[in-house]
């Protein structure tokens, strides 16, 4: 028996990355996905074919999660096609660079509408939905290892990780007597489109590597990984949980 079996899952910012890589390992385990992004991209729908192809049933939604509207539509769609929703994984973000000096206002609320406010909004209405099903769930949000520690020169998109990182807690405490579990992966140094213009430059990419005990950068299918298991029935007493998936770094 597959361990996500019949399960229906929506991603956000899974078009490509992080995301497309939770999505193909879940697929892998027999789970209905919903694949999401901001624009139509012919990744998303891409993305679609190869789920597909796999074996489960899988759409595209478009949504900016930054938008209220477009979240809460996300999981109507979702119920819609597949007629229920078991699993959410907050993962769309990006990386705004710059250090408090450096950032103007529009930069900052931009960070904090994407990681932040989309990771409120999609945990909202995966529990509104979820407790209208009475059966219980699994809410996933992706931080970062920079929700633990600090990264120079980009100030708030720590920050933003850090909200992510205790929100995921106090989400959990709110929402365990409805049998909903919300848990978070806090990923390393992953090899993806966000983190390209690092480590095509030697000396960031051989600091880098020297922080990362292992010896290797992550791939998505690494929080793939740890994203099935928070997923399954495996990790039933598992919430309030932030799982670091950094190949080290933090243990240093």
């Amino acid at each position: 028996m597959k361990r996500l079996e019949g399960k229906v899952a929506v991603i956000t910012g899974s078009g490509r990355g992080i995301g497309k890589g939770i999505a193909l390992e879940f697929a892998k385990e027999g789970c209905n996905v919903v694949i999401s992004d901001y624009k139509g991209s012919n990744e998303g729908k891409s993305a679609v074919e190869d789920m597909k192809s796999m074996g489960v049933g899988s759409i595209f939604v478009k949504a900016d999660v930054s938008k209220e509207k477009d979240v809460r539509n996300l999981v109507r769609q979702a119920v819609k096609k597949f007629g229920k929703l078991d699993i959410f994984v907050n993962n769309a973000g990006i990386l705004v660079s710059g250090t408090a000096l450096q950032l103007t206002e529009k930069d900052w609320d931009r960070q904090m509408a994407v990681n932040l406010k989309g990771v409120f909004f999609g945990t909202k209405y995966a529990v509104e939905q979820m407790k209208k099903q009475g059966r219980g769930g699994r809410i996933i949000n992706i931080s970062s290892i920079a929700g633990i520690v600090g990264f120079p020169g980009i100030s708030a998109y720590c920050a933003s990780k850090g909200g992510v990182t205790e929100f995921t807690r106090e989400a959990a405490l709110d929402h365990a007597k409805d049998g909903i579990t919300v848990n978070a992966i806090n990923p390393g140094v992953i090899v993806t489109d966000m983190t390209k213009g690092m480590l095509n430059d030697r000396p960031t990419k051989r600091n880098l590597m020297k922080n990362t005990p292992v010896g290797r950068f992550g791939q998505p299918a690494d929080i793939g990984n740890a994203a099935v298991f928070l997923a399954s029935d495996k990790s039933s007493f598992i919430t309030g949980h932030n799982l670091v998936v950094d190949g080290g770094w933090t243990a240093r």
